[in-house]
């Protein structure tokens, strides 16, 4: 058989380079996948564990390699603040029904608590059955660390859980008295509870005087909008210098010497996921392949960048375009939940504070148990959707146990990749309440439409 009679009947073959330069270039989450295999490769190889380069000619590379992607994150960070706040207010003003939106927070603030204190007793159970603080040189690393105080970031940072006397205080901190203040500062709780009061005030004024401000909040949310698919050429590039950075830091050995660890985080993220799935599945009909199908460059990004509110913008654009969740509801609980569901930082929580008491030789008793599952809710509440947030919040849970925060230490070499995958966890967690709304309003709708 000739050459030309091959590539007859088998046209496929000749096409190949013809048909990966077509599928690359049409889709984003081909070029992401790319860039984080090469970002690991590249990383391998920069790192210590080959040592080919001084630490310090390393550290130069990764840091130019970085660039595209600490760019990346930082012209989203520049909109997500008015994004936020526009979005918010065109979910809350394109539901005129003062009951259907009081009856929309409710649930979506009960599904988020809801969820969040189920992760957490998913991660204290798996820690408590495969106990991972087992598997480490318990003597060693209590020398090392009892030696050392905790990280400056984590003494600097730690929160504490106001007292009953502070508590009205802190209630009251959260109403924004300088608006502007709060969107400079990028405090999010106070910027969804403004937004939220100028929404529900414009809902009660005519509509001649309303909707002036009504058209500047799709003006200001379109110009956000424009400036991420900006951002979003640099993706693929950004996840590739991320990613090569992380690798070439953290090395092979640190993350072999955790790895019990690691493996127990990632199997509870994995059911915490699949539960999520579940009940997408049970609630709407979307089986797992479709939902994954159609929010895969969503995950990518997420699991690329460690941050919520970085890919904020990309969970709208899923949910409504993808997903066909209506835009009244998505771009509700969206900047809700980046902000407040941090349901995979919750489990990650649980499961290091087992760890670090196994490893400290600390008992936990029940209450102890209920006292983290509360905390982990109430702090995953108000933390930043920003990469390394949680390991700030896991070292007030630990003194608040009385595991010494200095453990954190012990954390902060595997933490990176930990918080990627519980970001991709907490943004599905985002894309299920949608969903969960969407169907509930519908549900909801039908039994209004029996009754008449």
């Amino acid at each position: 058989m000739s050459l030309s009679q091959l590539e007859k009947q088998l046209p496929s073959f000749r096409l190949i380079p013809d048909a990966l330069a077509r599928l690359v270039e049409g889709r984003l989450w081909v070029k992401v996948l790319i860039g984080l295999g090469l970002g690991i490769i590249v990383g391998i190889l920069l790192g210590p564990d080959l040592a080919l380069f001084s630490k310090e000619t390393s550290l130069v590379i990764v840091g130019w390699l970085a660039l595209p992607g600490k760019l990346f994150i930082a012209m989203v960070q520049m909109i997500v603040v008015p994004l936020v706040f526009t979005s918010i207010i065109r979910g809350l003003t394109s539901t005129s029904d003062l009951e259907t939106l009081k009856r929309m927070g409710i649930r979506c603030g009960l599904f988020f608590v809801v969820t969040t204190a189920i992760a957490s007793v998913i991660g204290l159970t798996i820690a408590g059955l495969i106990n991972p603080g087992d598997f480490v040189d318990r003597a060693a690393v209590k020398v090392s660390l009892m030696s050392e105080p905790a990280p400056p970031a984590v003494v600097n940072k730690t929160m504490q859980i106001p007292s009953i006397a502070e508590l009205p205080h802190t209630l009251l901190n959260l109403l924004p008295v300088n608006p502007a203040q709060s969107m400079v500062h990028g405090e999010m709780l106070q910027v969804i509870l403004f937004a939220t009061i100028i929404g529900i005030a414009l809902l009660n004024l005519a509509t001649k005087k309303s909707e002036p401000i009504f058209n500047l909040m799709i003006s200001i949310q379109e110009l956000c909008m424009k400036i991420v698919s900006w951002a979003m050429v640099l993706a693929p590039y950004a996840v590739f210098g991320l990613i090569a950075r992380l690798t070439a830091m953290v090395g092979i050995e640190i993350l072999a010497g955790m790895f019990v660890y690691m493996l127990t985080v990632i199997l509870g993220l994995a059911i915490l996921c699949g539960c999520y799935l579940f009940f997408i599945k049970s609630v709407s009909g979307i089986i797992p392949k479709h939902f994954i199908k159609e929010s895969k460059e969503l995950l990518l990004m997420a699991f690329s960048t460690s941050s919520s509110a970085a890919v904020m913008p990309l969970s709208l654009e899923t949910a409504e375009n993808k997903l066909n969740i209506p835009p009244h509801i998505a771009k509700f609980v969206i900047p809700l939940g980046a902000t407040v569901n941090m349901t995979g930082t919750a489990l990650y929580q649980s499961i290091a504070v087992v760890f670090l008491s196994q490893v400290f030789s600390v008992q936990l008793d029940t209450m102890s148990y209920a006292l983290v599952v509360f905390m982990s809710v109430a702090a995953s509440i108000g933390s930043p959707a920003t990469p390394g947030a949680g390991i700030i919040i896991l070292a007030m849970i630990l003194e608040s146990v009385g595991i010494p925060s200095a453990g954190v230490a012990l954390l902060l070499g595997v933490d990176r990749i930990l918080d990627m995958m519980r970001t991709t966890v907490n943004v599905v967690g985002d894309l299920a309440a949608c969903i969960f709304l969407k169907e509930n309003q519908r549900i909801a709708g039908l039994a209004n439409a029996n009754q008449t």
